[in-house]
């Protein structure tokens, strides 16, 4: 058995064609045009190409955006001050504040002075606690693409046995939350590993829908599944380099081994990564809609 490969890059074209209407849609009947505004402190190369491919994505589909660039030396007052004046701005329905930050600005300040209405990240508390009662307005951009990638590719949760490996507030307990609602895409019994776990490949193996998330090459192995698995690798990591400089790039599972006993699976890169930024651009529509009260 070979397993089906999930490709993002063409579930998130999916998403994106869908958006484009809905955008259309939205400047023709209600002459509104979506807006999003990314704030990058400093010079992280991979922050610098998320939100790079954050502003073309939002000139490709339509939406107006607005790009912060600033330097590490920025002190947490400036990004407060900046925070506060997108939250009054009406033509800013959402707000993404790359993260991590350096090391002199408080995280959580800044995650908290964002308007809840605006957190098109889906990461302030208030949209963490709505996304636990299974009220959300948005979901965090990476779980959301998730459970789209699960959804569209024909995987049933009801009743699945899904095992998520890794805890962390970005991925793995969002993906744990959604899964676990009484809801279509979703109803599925979650089991949360991290590295308090013991003997991990016990609960690995009983999993039907395996999501790592663990930030370790190849980590899971062929031994650790059984057959039949669907698994979605968020893992991105960089274990090399090609004869011409490029990142040679795998996951946290061992794609080539487990891919002959899953029944399907996310590609790295190629398979989560292409979703995240499709599903920010979704929240930003569902915000810019939720503000005019057409939701």
């Amino acid at each position: 058995m070979t397993a089906q490969i999930i490709s993002g890059k063409d579930i998130a074209k999916q998403i994106r064609e869908e958006l484009e209407q809905e955008i259309a849609e939205l400047k023709e009947k209600h002459n509104i045009v979506p807006g999003l505004a990314t704030v990058l402190v400093g010079e992280d190369p991979a922050s610098q190409v998320y939100v790079g491919s954050k502003s073309k994505t939002c000139q490709s589909l339509g939406i107006y955006s607005e790009r912060y660039d600033l330097p590490d030396t920025t002190d947490e007052q400036t990004l407060l001050s900046i925070i506060d004046r997108l939250n009054k701005d009406p033509k800013i329905n959402g707000i993404l504040v790359q993260l991590p930050l350096p090391k002199h600005i408080n995280e959580n300040n800044v995650l908290m002075a964002i308007d809840p209405k605006k957190d098109v990240d889906g990461f302030h508390p208030v949209n963490m606690g709505k996304l636990m009662i299974g009220e959300p307005d948005y979901l965090p951009c990476t779980p959301h693409g998730i459970q789209e990638l699960l959804i569209r590719s024909g995987v049933k949760t009801d009743g699945a046995d899904v095992v998520v490996v890794g805890r962390s507030n970005i991925v793995g307990k969002p993906i744990a939350n959604i899964l676990l609602q009484k809801k279509e895409g979703a109803n599925a019994t979650v089991t949360l590993c991290h590295t308090g776990t013991r003997d991990m490949a016990s609960h690995t193996r009983r999993a039907d829908i395996l999501i790592v998330a663990l930030g370790k090459p190849k980590a899971i192995t062929a031994d650790m599944v059984k057959d039949g698995v669907v698994v979605i690798d968020v893992g991105v990591n960089r274990i090399g380099k090609t004869d011409e400089g490029k990142s040679i790039l795998c996951g946290d599972v061992d794609f080539e081994a487990i891919k002959e006993k899953a029944k399907a699976i996310t590609p790295v890169p190629g398979g989560v990564g292409p979703m995240t930024i499709v599903m920010l651009m979704s929240n930003t529509v569902k915000a810019t809609k939720l503000a005019a009260g057409l939701v």
